[in-house]
């Protein structure tokens, strides 16, 4: 297949290519070179690691040093014998040949050192260039010192002749400093003249270099066009799988998409299903609600009167149990006493025992570990005794109702004794309780030995909860207590030892805590007390200070304390609810020791919405006598509350204390340590562990191992115990607590005499032991509910071996079913903890309850086990023999390990199912004691195995997993392991199974995909064998490796070598010699034309860019002899006659492909030269797409900021209505910004298709693509249909039939690249229009250049028209990265004409085309004002005057004008000096007349400049402002087009008047300028003025012209006018009159009228004739005179001089 690339000229004859092409190519790869080295450094180069690599990373085989080294060593060889290699190389065998690892190497050397040549060259070049620049800068520098020293000689000639000594010697020594620098630089001069011979010689060499190594360079070229060839069809391949890999994987997704959404369906199905039946549940459990409530508050109401009935029955007990709390506290004391001696005694016995077992050598850990054990048997023996006791007292309880039953005399007996045996035993119950009791309240006054207690391992639980949580039930067991106090006194067990005495006797030992007395002498009053009572306390506390009241004695003994005391001492409402009402008695005992009197003074100021006391007073009360008094609470607010209540007594006041106290989450661990003990490895053991909550608030746990988290407390010591148990014990020292809280560390009590039970390990009930013969896959189960019945025992760190080691965060010990939950008020919760041991020896874990509660802190204990394991195991339990096939044999070695001290017999059983396919070898045997065993494992999988071992085999997965058992002697859990396997199928899958190519033609080549699938989960080598010389299978030649399950798409090319039919089969073999078949058929055709290259390659065009190549189509088919040739034809079928051949290209309609010309007809033996286009250019949708885009983003932008703003807006109007709220003003409405806000429409965005290619959003679009254009590949394939004949010029190609068979394909291969330049300004057009522009004039524009390439670019202009009107005035040669620079661009028309031309900007390989147009036009106005005049007449001294004219644009550009005044021109000034104009030449007056006196412009203009468009009028206004009379004001207009070119002049004039008549007309009397001396005096000017005259003259000069026929006469006009001004409102018309008239008719003079008036504002005019009269001298003039009236706001007088002469004609 042959291939074209545009910028390699290779694959193209240079017959076909222009040399303009050829010339540019050079340049391009001259200019990609690079300056590296010298010539040397090529002659006998090394290989570089770089290019080692890369050789490397092309090929997988590695080559050795020596290797390399003879590689290079050829590599130089070749170089030096080019033409040899040539010759021996033909091109056809290396075009055909497949490069290997050498060639690759080969030619990546021999390019290296062509290109250090060229480099080299082009480095001589450049320096040659330069030392020519230099030789050319030192010639300049020596002609301008010889110009310098000629002219310095000449000034010293110069100098000398005027005697300027001074002047001499400087420039002799400038002279002198000339020649020194002349010398110097004709030095360098031959210096550099040297230097760029030795260059040119070596340059010369370098070519002669370069000339040898030609035919080396082109073979080269064709070596690189192949290996570039094999690449691009590589990365073709790579591409094509990836696009069939991202098929397969949206094909997954889309699949996954389904499931995920029919689950979704079903979970919202049942949602909805659920959701109904809880709704119905919710309606039931209402109903069912509502009359449990009620049964429930039946239920209330009667407990409530019971316990109305049972605080009567409490307050009767008291006044008894007040009588015996004083026996029973010294009897609690009695046995305290006692019980802290024999603890002494027990540590001085423990002390002397440690000691002497110290001294006899024996382990003291291990005698107390003894012992424990041994009280544990005597413990668990008692208690074995007692069950048996109690069985038979049930058994013989039984046997006496059976009796009773038959006997009915015995019936009535029996049930007494039953009762009391009942009675007795609820005695024994509340006793026990009281007790209990009694300790608990004891606990603050009298330290207590160690005894076993609850401790809750929270940090939050203090001294005080503690006591709080015991003193929940001290109203409860109140009767309790004074039945156990009866039933003692009953029994008469008052004969215990007395060792201590109370410290209060009588009443005064008591519970409660006794309130501090108030001090008498504060001055403190009733709180609530009316004003009666306060006098009266007013009045006690002045007897008190006078000494009235005297200190109470009572038989010599004065009375200290509080005169009450209260039952209970605390008033204390625990866990309230708010809105309920809660209510609670108090008992007053009077502590005085005669009479007392109370009353109530009342609760905290703070209480006293939440409390209510109810207390009558019981009057005079005798010493030990008792009052209620009944406190009410009713809580409003959830918070703890404090006060007191306050009496008021004959001896003082006292109070009460008052608390109430929030629900609160209370919560505790029974045990800190789970000690599971010694097990076997493979079972499961479970332990429980209760949570309590003995608050009244619930909160929710969660139960989870903790994070890191070291317990110092605990310690781990392994007991050295017979060699049949293994048992680790847990010891800790006991914790004895005194009255203030501190806990301090007691010895330690090896007997046991503390008082109390210890526990070494846990009840046998709390364990439940499963045998598992997998210790992998455990089962957990629920653990009963019984409890934890002691501690573990623990020793101090101190005492731990050093060799012992924990594991922690083990897998062993786990979480049971529950791990989280919520715990109600008052209740617990049994948590299970696993242990099932899978490994030898210790473990250790920590976890760590958490509460949701933010109050509760975390809890924490500890889990210890030790596991030992069996004496034969399997070091490895899963033995896996990775992925198998059928019918392959696979081997693998099992080693058994022992422990034993004796020799064990193993037997190996393999189950029944897999007895064809899995064998172990031997099946018994003998291992020695500690020492191993190897069987070996055997696996054949046949193909029955998937129905023989269905119980192991998983069909979907192909695992295979095959439990093995190990049985050995004297061991009742036999040892398992287990076999795993995945076995695999080792077919390939060819699809299709029969490829039919078609009509193929013999100058293309067609291709088919087939898809070859691994069916097995295993890699597989495969490979095309014996494949025919016309079929290519690509990729690696139909060689390659397939991963498991891997469908691979393989390319099968078929080339026809002739027209004929084919039919062959493709055979793929596999790594183990499978075979598969492909069946494979095609038909050759061989067209009647040809294209001479059927791939065209562009390179890489930049956008808006063209690139183009010239291919030929040939008819070759000259003759029908098929035998010496082969002919065109379809098969075998019949061959194409010999003559014209059309063709036609099919070129899609928006492809950026042009192909010119696309139709023709070639005559046999000749061809036809197409020129094939590239352009790639964006498309219009995508722009519309992306203007849309950027439209929503501006859009989005903006309403973010005016969403800012109103968000502004209202916060400064909410500061302002605050401002002002405090101001007292009534603040403004806020509400506007919002409600605007709300009535704003979303943006909606514009159809792609309303967007205009002209609008600045379709320009910003596609300003925005270019720069964020990725590069891109495009490849078209073009159709060429052929027919035979010749196509008609007037029916084109309809009379042709194209044969589809004969079809040629054109392919192109269309790279498109990001521009490396483009165009920011003009909105990025790249065609700038100048516009209309006048002729002559010129227009600049600036074209911003951006390079948005990442490297430097040396920029190149095409050249313009010479004699074009456009121009480049600052080409741009370089511009760096980023860089942005102006392109000034200037055009001047010199004709009327349109201007166009194409200037072209190259940087490198990419070309940006400008497009430069312009129209030339010669500019034209029209003016309102006729003539060259315009006059502005009379106008009032000191008032202004207005006139307009309009010019219209009649040219077809814009005209810019600018309107000059000469009185303000700036050359005005130097002409004044000069001699005015009419003095110069008679007749000629300045056109700048009378000035103003003030300084300011008499005329004015406006506008004085602008524009005007095309067609459009401009008005113009004149201001007329004289500040003094006269007659001469004038002006002139320039109007100046676009600065330079005046296009109209106009001269201004205008008179002033001091009056409001004037005259005008006559000969001029005086010049028009005005002398800028006062000619009149201010005496003339008062007389004028007093007078109300003025007096002027005029001259008319007639001349009548006569012949001898007849006579014109000679006429004359003056005109009279009124000047209309605000000054002179009120007057009237001006008139005028002649006099002296007569005289005048007498000389021929007419004057008409004679008289008249004038409106103001108007003129009138008064015409003058003359007819010479008969007789008249011709030679002579008639001369006479008369006088004019007008008469205005003055009377002025003009005298009139008539002067008429005769004129012959």
């Amino acid at each position: 297949m042959d291939q074209i690339n545009d910028t390699e000229s290779t694959g193209i004859s240079e017959e076909n290519l222009r040399p303009e092409e050829n010339e540019e190519n050079e340049e391009d790869e001259m200019i990609s070179d690079q300056l590296v080295q010298e010539e040397e450094n090529w002659k006998g180069p090394e290989l570089e690691d770089d290019y080692e690599e890369e050789a490397r990373t092309d090929s997988n085989d590695a080559l050795e040093g020596g290797e390399e080294e003879g590689e290079k060593g050829e590599d130089l060889d070749s170089i030096g014998q080019p033409s040899r290699e040539g010759s021996e190389q033909p091109k056809t065998q290396r075009i055909k040949k497949t490069m290997n690892y050498a060639d690759r190497v080969r030619v990546l050397n021999l390019r290296r050192n062509l290109n250090q040549l060229d480099n080299l060259a082009k480095e001589k070049e450049m320096i040659i260039r330069k030392t020519r620049e230099e030789l050319d800068a030192c010639h300049s520098h020596i002609d301008s010192l010889t110009n310098q020293q000629r002219v310095v000689e000449s000034e010293i000639e110069r100098e000398k002749e005027a005697g300027n000594s001074a002047a001499v010697f400087r420039l002799r020594a400038m002279h002198r400093r000339v020649c020194v620098e002349l010398g110097n630089e004709k030095d360098l001069e031959s210096k550099i003249t040297a230097m760029l011979n030795e260059s040119l010689l070596e340059m010369w060499k370098i070519e002669i270099e370069q000339g040898n190594f030609s035919e080396l360079r082109n073979q080269i070229k064709q070596d690189e066009e192949y290996l570039d060839q094999q690449n691009q069809m590589q990365a073709a391949e790579r591409l094509q799988n990836q696009k069939n890999r991202i098929s397969q994987l949206n094909q997954r997704w889309l699949a996954m998409e389904r499931k995920i959404q029919k689950a979704r369906d079903d979970y919202e199905h049942r949602l909805s299903k659920a959701l109904e039946d809880a709704q119905r549940n919710h309606e039931k459990a209402v109903k069912f609600l509502k009359k449990s409530l009620g049964r429930i508050r039946d239920k209330e109401a009667s407990k409530e009167q019971k316990n109305q009935e049972y605080m009567q029955k409490r307050m009767e007990t008291v006044l008894s149990l007040k009588n015996n709390i004083s026996y029973n506290r010294e009897k609690l004391r009695t046995q305290q006493a006692q019980n802290k001696a024999n603890f002494l005694d027990a540590q001085e016995q423990e002390q002397k025992m440690k000691e002497t077992i110290e001294a006899q050598g024996h382990n003291v850990t291990r005698e107390a570990f003894l012992y424990k054990r041994q009280v544990e048997f005597e413990k668990r023996k008692k208690e074995f005794v007692e069950q048996q006791k109690a069985r038979k007292i049930e058994i013989v309880s039984q046997i006496l109702k059976e009796d009773a039953q038959m006997e009915k005399v015995k019936k009535q007996s029996c049930p007494q004794t039953l009762k009391s045996q009942d009675k007795l035993s609820d005695a024994v119950k509340w006793r026990m309780k009281t007790w209990q009791y009694i300790k608990k309240a004891c606990d603050d006054a009298v330290p207590t030995v160690p005894q076993k207690h609850w401790r809750s391992p929270s940090p939050c639980a203090s001294l005080d909860d503690r006591n709080l949580l015991m003193g929940t039930s001290q109203e409860m067991i109140a009767e309790s207590k004074y039945r156990e106090e009866e039933e003692e006194e009953e029994d008469g067990n008052t004969g215990d030892e007395t060792l201590a005495k109370p410290e209060f006797t009588g009443i005064w030992n008591q519970e409660c805590s006794i309130p501090q007395v108030p001090d008498v002498g504060l001055d403190s009053k009733p709180v609530g007390a009316s004003k009666l009572e306060k006098e009266i306390f007013s009045q006690n506390l002045e007897k008190l200070h006078s000494g009235i009241i005297r200190k109470h004695k009572v038989c010599g003994l004065e009375f200290k304390g509080c005169p009450f005391y209260s039952k209970p001492s605390l008033i204390h409402f625990k866990d309230f609810d708010i809105g309920k009402t809660y209510k609670k008695k108090m008992i007053l005992i009077n502590a005085f020791y005669s009479i007392n009197y109370c009353k109530l003074v009342g609760v905290s100021e703070h209480l006293k919405d939440f409390f209510t006391v109810h207390f009558d007073p019981p009057g005079p009360m005798s010493a030990g006598m008792s009052c209620e008094v009944g406190v009410t609470f009713k809580p409003m607010i959830n918070q703890n509350l404090e006060g007191e209540v306050t009496f008021l007594s004959q001896i003082g006041s006292f109070s009460i204390p008052l608390k109430c106290s929030t629900k609160k989450c209370v919560l505790a661990l029974d045990k800190e340590l789970i000690d599971f003990g010694t097990h076997v490895v493979g079972e499961t053991i479970s332990r429980t562990i209760t949570l309590t909550n003995c608050g009244a608030l619930g909160t929710r746990f969660q139960l989870r191992k903790a994070a890191d988290k070291t317990h110092t407390a605990m310690v781990q010591h392994t007991v050295t115990a017979p060699p049949s148990i293994d048992k680790t014990v847990f010891l800790c020292p006991p914790v004895v607590e005194t009255t203030t809280g501190i806990k301090k560390d007691s010895n330690f009590s090896m007997w046991g005499f503390t008082g109390e039970k210890e526990t070494v390990s846990l009840n046998r009930s709390e364990e439940v032991i499963h045998h598992t013969p997998l210790p992998d896959n455990f089962e957990q189960l629920d653990t009963s509910d019984t409890d934890i019945a002691g501690e573990s025992l623990q020793i101090p760190s101190a005492e731990r071996p050093l060799g012992q080691q924990s594991r922690e965060e083990v897998l062993e010990i786990t979480v049971g079913k529950v791990s989280e939950g919520d715990i109600g008020p008052f209740s617990s919760v049994k948590l299970q903890i696993m242990f099932t041991p899978a490994i030898p020896g210790a473990v250790q874990a920590d976890f760590e309850i958490t509460f949701d509660n933010p109050d509760c802190k975390p809890l924490s204990f500890s889990v210890t086990a030790v596991s030992v394991a069996v004496p034969v195991w399997v070091p490895n339990p899963n033995v896996d023999l990775k992925i198998c096939m059928y019918d392959r044999l696979y081997q693998d070695c099992i080693i058994i390990q022992s422990r034993a001290k004796s020799a064990l017999r193993l037997k190996f059983e393999v189950c029944k199912e897999l007895a064809n396919h899995m064998e172990l070898l031997p099946k018994t045997g003998y291992i020695q004691a500690h020492s191993s065993f190897s069987v070996q494992l055997k696996f054949l999988p046949r193909h029955s195995l998937r129905e023989d071992a269905r119980k192991y085999f998983d069909v979907k997965t192909r695992v295979l997993e095959v439990p093995m058992t190990v049985m050995v002697s004297d061991q009742s859990k036999p040892v398992e392991f287990t076999v795993h396997a995945i076995v695999t199928t080792s077919d390939l899958e060819i699809r299709p199974t029969e490829v039919d190519f078609g009509f193929c033609s013999i100058y293309e080549a067609v291709k088919t995909t087939i898809t070859l699938t691994n069916k097995a989960i295993l890699p597989q080598e495969f490979g095309f064998v014996e494949v025919p010389e016309f079929v290519e299978i690509q990729p690696n030649d139909g060689f390659g490796m397939l991963l498991p399950l891997e469908k691979l798409q393989l390319d099968i090319i078929f080339s026809a070598q002739r027209a004929k039919e084919y039919s062959f089969e493709l055979t793929c073999k596999t790594e183990i010699n499978r075979e598969f078949k492909l069946s494979c058929k095609a038909v050759g055709v061989h067209p009647p034309l040809e294209l001479s290259h059927t791939l065209v390659k562009f390179s890489a065009t930049a956008l808006n860019d063209v690139s183009t190549a010239n291919i030929f189509v040939l008819n070759n088919h000259v003759s029908v002899n098929q035998f010496t040739h082969s002919v065109p034809r379809v098969g075998k079928g019949e061959v194409v006659p010999v003559g014209p051949t059309s063709f036609q290209f099919l070129v899609p309609e928006d492809s950026p492909i042009t192909i010119m010309p696309c139709v023709g007809t070639v005559l046999p033996g000749k061809k036809c030269m197409l020129e094939v286009s590239f352009r790639p250019v964006l498309c219009d949708q995508l722009i519309r797409l992306e203007a849309v885009h950027l439209l929503c983003q501006a859009a989005e932008a903006k309403a973010q900021m005016e969403r800012k703003a109103r968000e502004l807006e209202l916060q400064r109007r909410k500061e302002e209505a605050l401002l002002t709220r405090k101001d007292g003003k009534r603040p403004s409405s806020i509400y506007s910004i919002s409600q605007i806000s709300k009535h704003t429409r979303p943006f909606q965005p514009p159809n792609p298709e309303d967007i205009s290619p002209d609008s600045e959003e379709y320009i910003a679009a596609h300003l925005s693509l270019i720069r964020s254009f990725a590069n891109h590949f495009d490849k078209y394939v073009i159709p060429c249909l052929i027919a035979c004949g010749k196509i008609d010029e007037k029916k084109g190609t309809e009379n042709l039939r194209y044969n589809p068979y004969f079809t040629l394909y054109l392919e192109l291969h269309c790279p498109a690249v990001a521009p490396a330049l483009m165009v920011t300004s003009n909105n990025g057009r790249t065609v700038f229009n100048f516009g209309d522009v006048a002729v002559g004039h010129t227009v600049k524009k600036e074209v911003k250049l951006h390079n948005i390439s990442q490297e430097h670019l040396v920029l190149g202009y095409s050249f313009l028209n010479p004699f074009g009107s456009f121009t480049v005035l600052n080409p741009i040669w370089t511009l760096e990265e980023g860089e942005s620079r102006n392109l000034l661009i200037s055009f001047c028309p010199e004709e009327n004409t349109p201007y166009f031309e194409m200037l072209e900007i190259r940087s490198g390989k990419f070309t940006l085309t400008l497009t430069l147009t312009g129209q030339g036009v010669i500019p034209t106005i029209s003016c309102s004002v006729e003539g060259d005049v315009f006059n502005m007449g009379y106008v009032l001294a000191k008032e202004t005057a207005t006139a307009t004219f309009k010019i219209e644009n009649t040219s077809n550009l814009t005209l810019k004008y600018n309107i000059l005044l000469d009185s303000l021109s700036p050359s005005r000034e130097r002409e004044q000096p000069k001699i005015p104009p009419f003095l110069a030449s008679p007749g000629k007056a300045d056109v700048v007349g009378t000035q103003n006196y003030n300084g300011l412009s008499v005329f004015s203009v406006s506008p004085v400049e602008g524009t005007i468009t095309f067609k459009k009028t401009q008005e113009f206004t004149i201001t007329f402002s004289p500040d003094h009379e006269s007659l001469y004001y004038s002006d002139c207009i320039h109007i100046l087009i676009f600065g330079k070119e005046t296009i109209r002049v106009i001269q201004l004039k205008g008179a002033a008047r001091n009056h409001i008549m004037f005259v005008e007309g006559g000969d001029p009397l005086d010049v028009p300028i005005e002398s800028l001396a006062v000619t009149t005096s201010m005496a003339e000017e008062a007389t004028k003025a007093e007078s109300g005259k003025s007096t002027n003259s005029i001259l008319l000069n007639l001349e009548c012209v006569q012949s001898e026929t007849f006579v014109i006469p000679a006429t004359q006009e003056l005109r009279v006018g009124a000047i209309r001004s605000t000054q002179f409102a009120s007057k009237k018309n001006v008139e005028f009159n002649w006099e002296n008239m007569q005289l005048l008719q007498m000389k021929g003079f007419t004057v008409d009228p004679v008289k008249g008036s004038v409106e103001r504002g108007q003129t009138k005019p008064i015409n003058v004739s003359w007819v010479p009269p008969a007789g008249s001298n011709p030679n002579q003039p008639v001369t006479g005179s008369a006088i004019l009236n007008v008469k205005g706001d003055i009377k002025e007088v003009y005298s009139v001089y008539f002067m008429g002469r005769i004129v012959t004609k």
